[in-house]
């Protein structure tokens, strides 16, 4: 659709508007079509020859005769609106209903010349489905991840239940000793597992999951709260998600060495679980008022739950401390960010 050009901007606009490949029109101050793209008619099925002079509201079908979308032009061509990213469905008979994407401008001539507006039109209507179906994935995938934390939970507690059977079967102590070891650990990982289980499988708060957790424990292996105690004083720190479980795992076991270890022969006392972080730097710390580690060397040997906090410790690229007396045992893991250790360690990597 090729119309007179009544001057050279008019005659300039008008073939921006032309050579467009995206549907784009051009309206007059009664927001009638002076010009429109090939793409606009292609895209909306319209003759281009007969759209000249006729009203935006009277295309096709009557389609584009929305009263929010006409009061919107009408507004940007008198000056006092634009329209930008305003959208609307467009319905037609017998086609499939299609979301779209309208902006408009008015152009400026100068003081007297004809109004003109520039509409352009952006169909979303598949990057919205490709939005949804990618939503409706994650969810999906979201429900599953929950539903496998509660089986392995699950399954866990089941493991556990058999494994502390067995631990008052057998006539072995040391077997005994064992089995309930192993239990206990087991329980810790359910412990974990229903923790993750609770929380949105993204970003995770510290305080009130490794409070949760410490409920858990505590409800399993501590017959008398009344005696023993656990509580957490952390911040409002926040991690990801597989960050968290190596954390909770390093609680679990200091925890659970601290109950195993600090209060012999029914003796009372406090443990807590502390969560501290200063920008990229943290501590996490498990401190009792216990009995302290013995001096006798059998004792005192580091066990299985020394190892594995040892290891959880080196993928967080932190370290651990034990400070020790007879007021009781400190356990702190502490990560310290250091920016020039890490620049020289990027500068040696790189080739010469």
């Amino acid at each position: 659709m090729v119309p007179h050009s009544p001057d050279v901007p008019h005659a300039l606009a008008l073939a921006v508007i032309l050579s467009s490949t995206a549907p784009l029109l051009l309206l007059d101050h009664d927001l009638k079509v002076v010009a429109a793209s090939a793409s606009f008619c292609q895209t909306f099925q319209l003759d281009p020859t007969a759209m000249r002079g006729v009203p935006l509201y009277r295309l096709g079908n009557g389609e584009w005769s929305g009263a929010q979308v006409q009061s919107l032009l009408k507004a940007t061509a008198s000056g006092y609106a634009e329209v930008a990213n305003y959208e609307m469905d467009l319905v037609r008979d017998g086609v499939a209903t299609r979301r779209l994407v309208l902006n408009a401008r008015k152009m400026d001539y100068g003081e007297g010349a004809d109004t003109r507006l520039v509409l352009s039109v952006a169909d979303v209507t598949d990057a919205r489905i490709a939005d949804k179906l990618r939503q409706s994935l994650v969810q999906e995938k979201d429900v599953l991840l929950q539903e496998l934390h509660h089986r392995v939970a699950n399954s866990l507690q089941i493991i556990a239940s058999v494994l502390m059977q067995s631990a008052k079967k057998v006539q072995s102590e040391e077997t005994r000793i064992h089995l309930v070891d192993a239990h206990q650990r087991v329980m810790s990982v359910a412990a974990l597992q229903k923790q993750l289980a609770a929380s949105k499988m993204g970003d995770v708060a510290l305080r009130p999951y490794f409070t949760a957790l410490c409920e858990s424990i505590s409800a399993s292996m501590i017959p008398d709260r009344a005696l023993v105690s656990l509580v957490v004083t952390a911040d409002e720190s926040i991690t990801s998600a597989d960050t968290s479980v190596s954390l909770g795992l390093i609680v679990t076991e200091l925890v659970i060495n601290a109950l195993k270890h600090a209060f012999p022969d029914n003796r009372g006392g406090h443990i807590d679980v502390g969560y501290l972080a200063r920008g990229a730097d943290w501590t996490l710390s498990v401190n009792d008022d216990g009995v302290g580690i013995s001096a006798n060397a059998e004792v005192a040997k580091p066990g299985l739950g020394t190892g594995i906090v040892e290891a959880l410790a080196r993928q967080l690229d932190a370290k651990v401390a034990v400070a020790t007396s007879d007021a009781g045992t400190k356990v702190s893991v502490a990560h310290v960010y250091a920016p020039v250790l890490v620049e020289q360690a990027a500068h040696a990597a790189r080739p010469v």
